[in-house]
């Protein structure tokens, strides 16, 4: 098997080394930048057709070893599965979302650890994608330049009320009632979150205008009683088949007249079909249960069927890519902090996706888009003014 492997891998002309689980190692070219050290010997016949996925559960598991720089490492495996992958393009799947699956799904990814979590993102623990004004700002400063953008884009006012959908640990939330003045009720399903969500609130003084709870975006108020929404990183865990009930419960919470701002990965594909050899599959089974992608034309189309006026989009594809490579060398650096905390095989799964989404990213497997909706009053008008000048002017 071996014998047939090496002429394989040495005609991709791959920066890679092989190692055995018996010692011998083979230089795949003259000078190999990543080294992937097998322990199982089944990998061998695994790697005559190989996928992201298939490769990402291996090193999971522990059955194989990868050094070298995790951007390299990314680069190097995605023109092995394009060379050597069967065909992984497929059909889209679909997941049931109900109440029980979606918050075990959240629990899953969010619940891990909140000192895990701290490592990596920024003071304000911000999970979300970050806006970078010129690409030169560090995570910090564009974590705080994307809240302001999100904050602006909705106009927000002194006393308004903002509903945050899906709120994390309220950075959002605490942001937009110290910048902005505005009173904010955020939901989240991830206990976790929502425990050090509501002492940040207290730390900050500002429990008198946020109110963070543990709720499901279905059970949402329908009075419209929220002059603005805001969801950021929420609609992909909604599954294909309940995003016109996601815009629905939107719609019915805010006021005529109000804004809503949708902050969400999207996928590449109308049908949805995964893409990247392999690389959604592996997110699906070890990041993110029952993630669904929409795509931009879909979600807007569930918008607009819910009553909702589609008024702005835009893409943030490379500013994702950044701050995904950020997230992934900021944990790179404290590997040591973080296995104190996380189960190793925890660890292992964070560090191939925060990697390997910065590098899905940057190749365009998957975007990012901020969709800007309104609700329209009576006579069909919306409160928005003329340009988007003020949403840049200092």
């Amino acid at each position: 098997m071996l014998a047939a492997l090496l002429p394989m891998l040495r005609a991709v002309g791959l920066p890679l080394r092989l190692r055995l689980w018996d010692g011998r190692s083979f230089d795949l070219s003259a000078s190999p930048t990543v080294t992937l050290t097998l322990h199982d010997p089944v990998l061998l016949d695994e790697l005559q057709h190989p996928s992201l996925d298939r490769l990402g559960a291996a090193y999971v598991e522990g059955r194989l070893d990868l050094d070298g720089p995790l951007e390299e490492v990314m680069r190097v495996g995605d023109r092995l599965t394009r060379a050597l992958g069967d065909d992984m393009r497929g059909t889209p799947g679909s997941s049931a979302h109900d109440r029980a699956t979606d918050a075990e799904a959240i629990s899953y990814h969010y619940d891990l650890s909140n000192d895990f979590y701290r490592l990596w993102l920024d003071p304000e623990m911000v999970y979300s994608c970050a806006y970078f004004e010129s690409g030169r700002e560090s995570l910090e400063q564009a974590q705080q330049a994307k809240l302001r953008h999100l904050c602006r884009k909705l106009r927000l006012k002194p006393g308004e009320r903002l509903l945050d959908v899906g709120c994390g640990w309220g950075g959002l939330a605490r942001f937009a009632a110290r910048e902005f003045g505005v009173e904010v009720f955020g939901i989240t399903l991830s206990q976790a979150q929502l425990t050090l969500g509501r002492q940040r609130v207290i730390d900050a003084g500002l429990q008198d205008r946020v109110r963070l709870e543990l709720l499901d975006y279905r059970d949402l108020p329908q009075d419209e009683r929220f002059d603005k929404v805001v969801s950021v990183g929420m609609f992909e865990h909604v599954g294909h088949a309940n995003l016109p009930l996601y815009c629905q419960r939107l719609y019915g919470a805010v006021r005529p007249g109000g804004l809503v701002l949708n902050h969400g990965i999207t996928a590449r594909h109308l049908d949805g079909r995964p893409v990247g050899h392999g690389a959604g599959a592996f997110i699906g089974r070890f990041v993110f249960p029952h993630g669904e992608l929409p795509h931009l034309v879909n979600i807007c189309a569930d918008i607009s069927e819910s009553g909702l006026e589609v008024v702005d989009v835009e893409s943030l594809r490379p500013h994702y890519a950044r701050t995904l490579s950020l997230w992934s060398q900021r944990l790179d650096e404290r590997l040591e902090e973080a296995r104190r905390l996380v189960p190793e095989r925890a660890l292992r799964i964070w560090r191939v996706y925060l990697a390997g989404c910065a590098y899905g990213f940057s190749r365009g497997w998957v975007n990012l888009h901020q969709i800007l909706a309104g609700k329209p009053r009576a006579d069909d008008s919306l409160e928005l003014p003329w340009s988007r000048a003020d949403i840049y002017r200092d």
